[in-house]
C-alpha cells in the first residue's frame, strides 16, 4: 500500500453527553456535536488515510462508544480509551474493554493528567500500578500533560522501560508567552528514553496566539521535539477540533508541512504517518467496516 498519511490525536463528542465545562469562554465555538461525517472532508482534503480517535473525559462508556464507531467508521485505526487507572480491577476493565466491539481497535489509554491537582500524580502508587497494568495489556499510554507534570513524568517513563508512552501536544509549551527554553530543559532527559517515549506533535497551535500566529512561531518547538526523539519517534495528531479556535485543521496541516521541510521525504513519511503505524501498532491492512 502506498506510504500512510495517519491523523494519531482527533476527538468526537457530543457537550450534552460528557464532562465538558472547558467548553465555554473562547471554546465556546467549538461547543456542539462533533462526529465522524463532520472530520471526514477535513482528512479527504489532506490525503489522510487513517486516524486515530482519542478519549474526550474519564468515561469507560464513552470508549466503548468510541470502540463500537471503528466497525462502521472506516477512518478509524485505533482508538485511545480511558480506564481508571487507580482503580483495583484496572487490568480487568482493559481486558473487558479489548473484548468488547470494536476492542481490538483499541491501541492506547489515557488520562487528563494536567487537569489533577497533584503534580506529580503520576507518582503516586496507585497510579503506577495502573500503568503497569495498561503495559500488560500491550497498550500505549498517552501523556497529556502541561510542562508542572513533565518532571513526574518522566519519572514515571524510567521506572517503567516496558510502556510504550506518548507525549501529546509536545507537553503544551506556552508558544503564546515565549516559554520555549523553560520547556525544552524540561524535555531534554525524556531523549534518554526515546526506546519507548515518542512526542505527537499536536496542540501546538492552541498554545500560541490564535489570531496571529504562524509557522515560524511552531518551528522551533518542532524542530527541538525532532531532535530529541528523531523522526522515528514524532508523529502527527491534528487534536480536531480543538483546532478549530486557532485556524483549521488544513491551516495546522499545512504549517506542520512547512516545519518538516528540511526532513527527507523517508523522514517526512514516518512523522506523518509511520510512526503512529508502529508506536500504535496500526493495522492498516484490513478493513474497519
Amino acid at each position: 500500500m502506498a506510504t500512510p498519511i495517519v491523523d494519531a490525536h482527533h476527538h468526537f463528542w457530543d457537550p450534552e453527553d460528557g464532562d465538558y465545562g472547558w467548553l465555554s469562554g473562547p471554546y465556546a465555538p467549538i461547543r456542539r456535536v462533533f462526529g465522524p461525517e463532520d472530520l471526514r472532508p477535513e482528512l479527504a482534503a489532506a490525503g489522510i488515510t487513517a486516524t486515530v480517535l482519542v478519549q474526550t473525559w474519564g468515561s469507560v462508556a464513552e470508549t466503548r462508544r468510541f470502540l463500537a464507531l471503528t466497525e462502521t467508521v472506516d477512518f478509524v485505526a485505533g482508538v485511545v480509551g480511558w480506564v481508571d487507572l487507580t482503580a483495583p480491577d484496572v487490568a480487568t476493565v482493559i481486558a473487558d474493554l479489548k473484548a468488547c466491539p470494536g476492542g481490538d481497535r483499541l491501541v492506547g489509554i489515557r488520562h487528563q493528567v494536567h487537569d489533577e491537582p497533584d503534580p506529580d500524580w503520576l507518582g503516586r502508587p496507585d497510579v503506577r500500578r495502573g500503568l503497569a497494568a495498561v503495559a500488560g495489556h500491550g497498550l500505549v499510554y498517552d501523556l497529556l500533560l502541561r510542562p508542572r507534570e513533565l518532571p513526574a513524568a518522566l519519572a514515571a517513563v524510567a521506572a517503567l522501560p516496558d510502556l510504550r508512552f506518548v507525549i501529546d501536544h509536545f507537553a503544551k509549551p506556552d508558544v503564546r508567552g515565549g516559554g520555549f527554553a523553560a520547556w525544552a530543559a524540561l524535555m531534554a532527559p525524556f531523549a534518554d528514553h526515546r526506546d519507548h517515549v515518542a512526542c505527537k506533535l499536536s496542540g501546538l497551535v492552541t498554545e500560541a496566539d490564535w489570531e496571529t500566529w504562524s509557522p515560524a512561531d511552531l518551528a522551533p518547538y518542532v524542530a527541538e521535539a525532532l531532535r530529541l526523539f528523531g523522526p522515528e519517534r514524532c508523529l502527527y495528531g491534528s487534536d480536531w477540533p480543538v483546532c478549530r479556535v486557532a485556524g483549521g485543521y488544513r491551516r495546522w496541516f499545512d504549517a506542520l508541512g512547512v516545519c518538516l521541510d528540511s526532513l527527507a521525504p523517508a523522514d517526512r513519511a514516518r512523522v506523518l504517518g509511520g510512526t503512529a503505524v508502529d508506536v500504535y501498532r496500526l493495522n492498516l491492512t484490513e478493513p474497519s467496516a
